[in-house]
């Protein structure tokens, strides 16, 4: 009997009609098979055209006939891990291994935990830290970004937090490099940045840095000539895992939860899920699958405060996995209290909302009246039940195999993300034209957004810009809202600040000022969800579908004042390609989006930025 327990409410039309196809289907039976086949044979003797599995679960060629890339690994390393019971002590010893020669590099013990990479190379990281799996020692810090700021915010709260120096502190300090893709170039960026300022302050960095990448990816050809150690990403050696997989069983979710003193036996053993839960999973799949086509497809995601920190990673695994297609996505929408005047009722024909509510025992969770209330006014509401003091590893997996039965469902992929990629090859060209021109102010794409006359400033600290609309003498938030008011169907927002709202005082009240704006701007006026995030990790998380699904009305904002730490030069440029290239992809997807940038993140600014919402909502 599974122990996690899941309930439906209101679930009409009925959704087991579709888990009753998964049961027709043994779908279990014949993923371990295929998995089975590809340990035995590789990936080489797939046909994609004889097994409906083999283009929903891997990698294919350009031409759709042959498997590329085997991406099953976040099934297969759970179903291997009973068979290797000494898997934890392995990590426990190389984590043991990596502590000491810190210690007799520099006669100093392990302090901090600085972590580069992007989307899901990093988001279940900062799900653990959220929740409190990783303690406070060694301290742990998400680059997810190369706006240099970033750097800088996270290297002063080192210094502060040490109460020594900057050199001091590095010593300290482990740095991981990550990067599940052969072309990703940001955690390069930031290991450049770090390596250099080790070099500068005379430090030998190569105890300090480890990195866990694909053979000959440009990750590699930066770190290997460094001597850096590189790490197999997963204990069964093998590399077929997607980035946003790689937890909860690869080293790059294992090391962290075991410097910071996690069970690893414990975590790893409660990631091989009994088919009672697999099945319960599928049920949830069939459940959303069945609200998606009734229309309900933001699904609001209702978590206890305590484990509120889970939202993020779940919400990626969904829309980055599932967000690819223009006909139909899955919006899970986190960090929204509920209150009913934000929705449409019931019976409206345009209300398009299904709650999930995740609770576990013995956490309390103040949104279960909240749901009682949605439940009896006839909103469809699932409630999944955790076991008490279950690792999150469960929940983690589960959620695998619930995002799996929906891209079975829908007949779609679920590993690749063709929109992340379109993105960063956009990233990439810009960047290389401003190292040929001169600087990214050189670059056609910042001439055509940023420099073009069409711009409307508000306050003089707030400013739209608006290359393919004439102004007509509207105010900057009379041409805000005459933009979102002439996008085709739009069903959601997003706020995406370019630069850091989790380490620096000024990111963290830009954050709440952009809260404040997607309640009072999207939800409130227009009973439309919101998402408040960070470019460009949002980019590489949640972005898919956005770009593929679309539906959105993107805001993306950037501060002109740049910063970065003083001891090194460290350019903003390759920051503000990826700022301009997220536009460029939104645009050339016929998705609407609004790029506005702040004179800096003075209280001044932020105040004129709010003036600015509430004045645009008033448009409205």
């Amino acid at each position: 009997m599974s122990e996690l327990t899941l309930q439906f409410h209101n679930d009409s039309p009925d959704s087991q009609l579709h888990f009753a196809a998964i049961e027709k289907q043994d779908l279990l039976a014949r993923l371990q098979a295929l998995s089975s086949r590809v340990l035995r044979k590789g990936p080489g003797s797939l046909d994609p055209t004889r097994n409906r599995l083999i283009p929903i679960t891997m990698e294919l060629d350009e031409t759709g006939s042959a498997v590329k890339k085997d991406l099953l690994g976040v099934f297969q390393l759970s179903w291997a891990a009973a068979h290797h019971p000494e898997w934890a002590d392995a990590i426990r010893l190389e984590l043991e291994t990596i502590r000491h020669g810190i210690q007799a590099a520099h006669g100093t013990p392990l302090r901090f935990l600085i972590w580069a990479g992007m989307g899901g190379s990093i988001e279940d990281k900062s799900m653990y830290q959220a929740i409190g799996l990783l303690g406070a020692s060694p301290r742990f810090y998400a680059l997810d970004s190369t706006d240099p700021a970033k750097l800088k915010f996270i290297l002063d709260d080192m210094v502060r937090r040490g109460r020594t120096t900057l050199a001091s502190a590095l010593k300290r300090t482990l740095v991981v490099g990550m990067a599940l893709g052969m072309t990703s170039y940001e955690p390069v960026v930031n290991l450049e940045r770090l390596a250099a300022l080790y070099d500068k302050l005379g430090i030998d960095s190569r105890s300090n840095f480890l990195y866990m990448t694909l053979p000959g990816s440009l990750l590699d050809r930066f770190a290997a000539p460094r001597n850096y150690r590189r790490i197999e990403l997963q204990p069964d050696r093998r590399n077929s895992t997607a980035g946003r997989h790689s937890s909860p069983l690869t080293r790059g979710s294992l090391y962290p939860l075991g410097l910071a003193g996690v069970d690893l036996d414990t975590w790893i053993a409660s990631a091989a899920l009994s088919h009672e839960d697999i099945r319960t999973a599928w049920r949830l799949s069939a459940f959303l699958h069945s609200q998606i086509e009734a229309g309900h497809d933001k699904v609001t995601l209702l978590l206890p405060k305590p484990l509120s920190g889970a939202g993020l990673w779940t919400k990626q695994e969904f829309e980055e996995s599932l967000g690819k297609s223009e006909d139909w996505g899955i919006k899970i929408v986190i960090d929204e209290p509920v209150h009913l005047p934000f929705y449409h009722p019931p019976r409206n024909p345009a209300q398009d909302r299904a709650f999930l509510l995740v609770q576990q025992k013995g956490v309390p969770h103040t949104a279960r009246e909240k749901a009682a209330a949605l439940r009896r006014a006839g909103y469809p509401v699932a409630v999944l039940t955790l076991p008490r003091s279950a690792p999150w590893s469960r929940y983690m997996q589960f959620i695998h195999y619930a995002v799996f039965g929906l891209a079975w469902l829908r007949n779609m992929n679920f590993v690749t993300h063709p929109g992340v990629e379109h993105y960063k090859s956009i990233a990439n060209r810009i960047f290389e034209e401003a190292s040929r021109t001169g600087g990214i102010q050189t670059t056609a794409a910042w001439q055509t957004v940023l420099a073009s006359p069409r711009q409307s400033r508000w306050r003089n600290r707030v400013t739209v810009h608006h290359p393919s609309v004439d102004s007509c003498g509207r105010t900057a938030p009379q041409i805000y809202a005459h933009l979102l008011r002439s996008a085709p169907r739009i069903e959601y927002g997003e706020l995406t600040f370019f630069g850091d709202m989790r380490y620096s005082a000024a990111g963290r009240a830009l954050r709440a000022r952009l809260h404040r704006a997607a309640r009072t701007f999207f939800q409130s006026r227009l009973h439309m969800p919101a998402d408040v995030y960070e470019g460009p990790a949002m980019n590489h998380s949640y972005h898919e579908m956005i770009i593929g699904h679309g539906r959105c009305f993107s805001t993306i904002l950037l501060s002109e004042a740049a910063t970065g730490p003083s001891e090194i030069a460290c350019s903003p440029d390759y920051h503000r390609a990826q700022f301009l290239a997220t536009i460029q992809a939104l645009e050339q997807r016929g998705r609407s989006v609004a790029a506005i940038t702040l004179k800096d993140l003075e209280p001044a600014t932020l105040d004129a930025l709010d003036e600015f919402f509430h004045q645009a909502a008033r448009c409205l």
